[in-house]
């Protein structure tokens, strides 16, 4: 191996860029009430957060429509239930619910959303709960977001 093989490897390595935090989420939603994952990692590194959802079922969202709403755990269902009073139109989140720290809009099948909110948000020691607001999906439809370094 030649010097500036080894000088350019350890450049790379040493890069800052590539250990930086990840600060973004991918997440699928299905015809079969569920997300693909149940825990969300946010580094306290990142400025920013952004969730893409993406409905991969087929039916629209009248039917099996899912969003993404992000939440202190211990609010959780009464978001869930304030959002009934949001109804479709609303994406079933009641408009102007201080609760509500991020949420998409509501997804049919083939759709794509994504929402970023500031990690600054998020504070150290809460627990916070992801969930879809549509009318009973919640109890299947959550999972955990925590605050890491």
């Amino acid at each position: 191996m030649t010097r500036k093989t080894l000088a350019a490897g350890l450049l790379v390595l040493f890069t800052p860029s590539l250990w930086a935090a990840t600060c973004s989420v991918d997440i699928e939603a299905s015809d079969r009430i569920t997300f693909n994952t149940e825990v969300i990692k946010v580094s306290r590194s990142c400025a920013e957060f952004t969730v893409k959802l993406h409905h991969v079922g087929r039916l629209e969202h009248t039917r099996m429509g899912h969003n993404w709403v992000l939440v202190r755990a211990r609010e959780q269902q009464a978001v869930a239930n304030a959002g009934l009073f949001g109804g479709l139109g609303h994406s079933f989140v009641r408009p102007g619910d201080a609760r509500v720290i991020a949420s998409t809009r509501l997804l049919g099948g083939g759709e794509s959303d994504s929402v970023t909110f500031p990690v600054s948000l998020l504070e150290d020691g809460e627990q916070y709960q992801f969930f879809c607001s549509f009318p009973g999906h919640a109890p299947l439809m959550r999972g955990s977001l925590l605050l890491v370094d």
